[in-house]
């Protein structure tokens, strides 16, 4: 071979090596960007604003706008940075503390929450199991209706309640026309009405990981039993409920979560009576205009909810890890 065809080969080897090596660098780069832009969406969307909520709850209420004195600037250079450190306080947070209406707003919050959590569980759960076991033909369908209500504004479905609910709604025109009831029953403006819109809202926030766990299942395991003269319950608490747990946990989780904060439904349905810190919050930002104690409050939610979120990314993992 000559002198000239080695020197081609060569460099022909040369350049593939090249580029192999900037396809190497690419699909590094793009696996990198792939895994930094879910933190880069935190960053700007949770944490900057949550840092800006917080110097906001450290602050002291003003007639200005915006209706607090600015804390932490960085207008008079560092030295007045580090000066404006002396400036902040804690009067917000050890307000709430002392006032018992957001205490009790909290305790209401979280008591409304786990029961809406559990109603939504006990309606889903039957629901997720016959979308399970139905025939695969229909399951998409199932699926479909389930999601169907996500099509319709969240507003209009809470006030087609009113109508349903309210003393001369549908509901009490059914009941008097059936003489189930001889007088129309008082439950719209009641915490009823609450829990009854929570659990409608939240519903295929449950029904979507049950469906998804059960599924999964190995119903052979259930013939097992059966064979193995197992009774039907024990065998659905014993196998089916332990093995549908990470979709309950996410389900309850997922419901649990923003129902805590929920704004909308208490406000329309629970009427001007019901306490919830959604609704105390929405009002001391709007209404009263204290940014600092509704900042306080925000911040103060949502380190309450770290727990259960916490909680919702450990059993993803661990649902991660069972796929596998």
């Amino acid at each position: 071979m000559s002198n000239a065809a080695v020197t081609a080969a060569t460099s022909s080897q040369a350049t593939a090596a090249g580029k192999s090596a900037l396809a190497r660098l690419g699909e590094a780069f793009v696996g990198r960007l792939v895994i930094l832009i879910p933190y880069l969406w935190l960053v700007f969307f949770f944490l900057i604003p949550f840092v800006i909520v917080f110097k906001i709850s450290l602050s002291q209420t003003a007639i200005a706008i915006p209706p607090y004195t600015p804390v932490l600037g960085f207008g008079d250079g560092l030295a007045g940075f580090f000066a404006q450190l002396n400036e902040l306080s804690i009067d917000n947070y050890t307000w709430l503390t002392q006032d018992a209406l957001y205490v009790n707003a909290y305790v209401t919050s979280v008591i409304v929450a786990a029961v809406s959590t559990v109603l939504t569980l006990l309606v889903g759960y039957p629901i997720a199991y016959g979308m399970a076991r139905a025939p695969a033909m229909l399951r998409p369908t199932l699926l479909m209706l389930v999601i169907l209500p996500f099509w319709t504004s969240f507003l209009i479905r809470v006030y087609a309640w009113i109508g349903i609910l309210k003393p001369e709604g549908l509901l009490n025109q059914l009941l008097l026309a059936t003489g189930i009831v001889s007088q129309p029953l008082i439950i719209l403006n009641t915490y009823t009405a609450i829990f009854i819109g929570i659990v409608y809202s939240y519903l295929p926030f449950m029904v979507l990981p049950l469906y998804s766990s059960l599924e999964k299942m190995d119903y052979s395991l259930i013939e097992a039993a059966k064979d193995l003269g197992c009774p039907p319950i024990s065998a659905f608490w014993k196998i089916t409920f332990p093995l549908s747990l990470p979709g309950v946990i996410a389900g309850c989780l997922l419901v649990f979560i923003p129902a805590v904060g929920e704004i909308v439904i208490p406000d329309l349905l629970g009427g001007s009576q019901t306490l919830m810190i959604g609704k105390t919050l929405w009002n001391e930002f709007f209404a009263n205009r204290d940014w600092p104690v509704s900042s306080a409050v925000a911040v103060i939610l949502l380190l309450l909810l770290i727990v259960p979120i916490m909680l919702f990314q450990r059993a993803q993992a661990r649902a991660q890890e069972q796929d596998r």
